[in-house]
């Protein structure tokens, strides 16, 4: 069975992490206002949790291996701190590169100059008489 249409896998499965990061009663609202059944998010969260969601593979019914709904929410709550932290390295990153492309940029202005300041300067160093021969 195949999870269904229309959404990409990191859409299901974002919606099911957002899902869960909601505390106790006000979950069905949330579902409400968002417009997906009930249903569907169930299908969702078995492919998330047991099934394999990049492929769209659905578990087999009765499976021995369920993530007991407790557990669920704590592992949604790691990947959202995970996130949190990636998205601030990147944040961190980002301004680096900024840093360093300004740092670039001075430096390449400096190097204008300079070749600027090399062509004022004659080519060739003159050559002198010898004031002896005069």
């Amino acid at each position: 069975m195949t999870v269904g249409v229309g959404f990409t896998a990191a859409q299901k499965r974002e919606f099911v992490q957002e899902y869960h990061l909601h505390p106790w009663g006000q979950k069905s609202s949330w579902l409400t206002s968002q417009g997906v059944s009930y249903d569907k998010l169930r299908r969702w969260q078995l492919a998330v949790f047991e099934g394999d969601l990049d492929r769209g593979l659905m578990p087999r019914e009765g499976s021995p291996m369920t993530v007991p709904p407790a557990k669920r929410t704590a592992l949604e709550r790691t990947r959202a701190a995970e996130r949190v932290a990636h998205e601030a390295q990147i944040a961190k990153l980002s301004e680096r590169v900024r840093e360093l492309e300004g740092t670039n940029d001075a430096l390449g202005k400096a190097i204008g100059l300079l070749h600027a300041m090399s062509e004022q300067e004659p080519d060739e160093t003159p050559t002198t008489t010898d004031p002896s021969t005069s």
